[in-house]
């Protein structure tokens, strides 16, 4: 579902009301995803708000939401939970990319403030990992991907994400588009 600009508000208010029920019912949590990347310096997603909680904090993170009055959805996918507000939602993950998150991820956050709201903040270096792991065959707009890398070049660790995307060719052929479009210094490529 594509944002209307009317609706932004809507999500952004949703996207609050989740970080500060996840702050005080004590579960630790990050933005992550397109509203991650917009804090640090990248367009505003015209989508959904995403948040990552560690996998064995999932039940919790549930249970905390809905405590706090939020109308919490179990979609069909097995790894996240959907909180609704009239025509928007916010997904809080507990897996991506097929792997449970770990703690560690979330521990790397960063504390920034969203929207008046301080919330974790995934590392852009950790943004970029989970946008590219995401390419597959069913998935590979580049042209969702490059004003993100574009805007957060300075902030990632290239060498982190080249490592970490090694086995995802998709993922490696945009590492090789940023290179030859001069967005980043392919040089650091090679080593």
């Amino acid at each position: 579902m594509r944002v209307q600009p009317s609706d932004r508000d809507e999500i952004r208010d949703l996207l609050k009301r989740v970080a500060v029920a996840l702050k005080e019912g004590g579960v630790p949590f990050a933005l992550c995803g397109g509203y991650a990347a917009w804090v640090r310096g990248a367009p505003e997603p015209d989508h959904d708000a995403d948040f990552l909680v560690a996998d064995d904090e999932a039940e919790r993170a549930a249970k905390v939401l809905t405590d706090a009055g939020l109308q919490v959805r179990d979609p069909a996918e097995d790894w996240l939970t959907k909180v609704v507000q009239g025509n928007s939602f916010v997904d809080v993950l507990w897996r991506t990319c097929g792997r449970p998150v770990e703690s560690d991820l979330i521990e790397r956050a960063e504390v920034m403030p969203v929207l008046s709201v301080h919330m974790p903040v995934l590392a852009a270096t950790d943004i970029l990992v989970t946008k590219l792991m995401a390419l597959d065959e069913h998935y590979c707009d580049f042209s969702r991907l490059l004003p993100v890398a574009r805007a957060l070049r300075e902030q990632v660790d290239w060498v982190t994400v080249q490592r970490e995307i090694e086995d995802n060719p998709f993922a490696a052929v945009f590492l090789d588009l940023l290179g030859r479009l001069g967005v980043v210094d392919a040089e650091q490529f090679a080593r």
